[in-house]
């Protein structure tokens, strides 16, 4: 269903240049779908919005492939296309995006070695707690935790966002720091 989707958009939407072009970029979507999902939901709740989004990511993803230099991996590329077009997609809605965290799709081996309570149980409430906590966080700092949520090293983070790397561990230590003292007030 979804190649279809995609092959009849792109069709319809992009002047290809060649089937290489089109075989290239189905197969890197193949290959990043998942993550491209994750990214969707991530930012979007609402499941017809995020369509929308998943779409213009894909289109996003299109346009911007003769750009990609070799800077970075194509994987980190294609991260920090989809995360740029989700923020600036959910600039047209509204300024703020709430978090939404799947527990099957996300890493949070890293949370649970600073958040003691949350080390020894995934409970549904303690996950709540974890989306409210992140849902007050400023936009760059829920950016930057849904990608190490995403399992993302600090270099590839800061390749996406573009920012140093050690400014990605600072602020990311900030806000494990930060959700540690919030969660010894429960």
């Amino acid at each position: 269903m979804f190649t279809n989707i995609l092959n009849a958009h792109t069709k319809s939407v992009f002047n290809l240049s060649t089937l290489k072009n089109e075989e290239y970029f189905n197969q890197l979507v193949k290959e990043n779908l998942d993550r491209l999902n994750r990214i969707s939901r991530f930012y979007i709740s609402n499941q017809e919005d995020r369509k929308d989004l998943f779409q213009e990511i894909l289109t996003n993803i299109w346009k911007s492939l003769d750009n990609f230099k070799d800077k970075s991996s194509i994987e980190t590329y294609i991260y920090r296309v989809a995360v740029n077009t989700a923020l600036n997609f959910r600039g047209k809605v509204q300024r703020e995006f709430n978090v939404s965290l799947d527990p099957a799709n996300i890493h949070l081996s890293s949370f649970q070695e600073d958040l003691g309570k949350l080390e020894k149980q995934k409970t549904e409430e303690q996950l709540q707690w974890l989306e409210n906590q992140l849902n007050l966080l400023s936009i760059i700092d829920r950016t930057l935790i849904s990608l190490m949520l995403e399992g993302m090293s600090s270099k590839q983070i800061a390749d996406i966002i573009g920012i140093t790397e050690p400014n990605v561990k600072t602020k990311i230590h900030r806000v494990k720091q930060k959700l540690k003292e919030n969660s010894q007030k429960l």
